[in-house]
């Protein structure tokens, strides 16, 4: 596999070249941008990051321990409640409540590490200290055979450098 960088200047070029690369075939994209940009994300049909589902466990396991633990606590240590019921969920929200923040809190810091530091290990020698400053990169991960049509889809949507980046 070879990769072939190519160097923009804006980020709507950065968009077209990506969606011109998609529709060309090459999926193997990775993209290095100084800014955010909804139009290159949605170039690249990434989709939903995973994190989110990390903090909807958190919440429920928090909410969920939240009212077993109250519950568990109030028939474990039984008091004169006078016809009452001994679980009250009204009186229990509070505490359900604050432990759903808390576990979705710690859970959504434990997806953004699991998803940020240990899945998304980028090992590309494509990246320029120049794309955290002003400029973009777009690299393609292609066959040999490959290199010259992605080097003229590049050259054709606007880079001002077009190479191909040893491993």
């Amino acid at each position: 596999m070879a990769e072939v960088l190519g160097v923009l200047k804006h980020p709507l070029d950065t968009a077209d070249a990506v969606t011109k690369l998609r529709g060309a075939g090459f999926e193997d994209l990775n993209v290095y941008s100084p800014v955010p940009s909804h139009e290159i994300e949605h170039a690249l049909h990434r989709g939903e990051s995973g994190v989110r589902l990390w903090t909807l466990i958190g919440g429920l396991t928090g909410v969920s321990l939240g009212y077993l633990m109250t519950i568990w606590m109030s028939y474990d240590w039984p008091l004169v409640i006078g016809g009452k019921p001994f679980a009250s969920i009204p009186a229990y929200t509070v505490i359900a409540f604050e432990l759903t923040i808390l576990f979705g809190g710690v859970l959504t810091v434990a997806g953004l590490v699991v998803h940020g530091l240990i899945l998304s290990r980028d090992t590309s020698s494509a990246y320029r200290p120049s794309f955290s400053g002003g400029e973009f990169g777009c690299v393609v991960n292609c066959h040999s055979d490959q290199i010259p049509r992605v080097q003229e889809l590049l050259q054709g949507a606007g880079c001002t450098e077009v190479r191909v980046v040893e491993g």
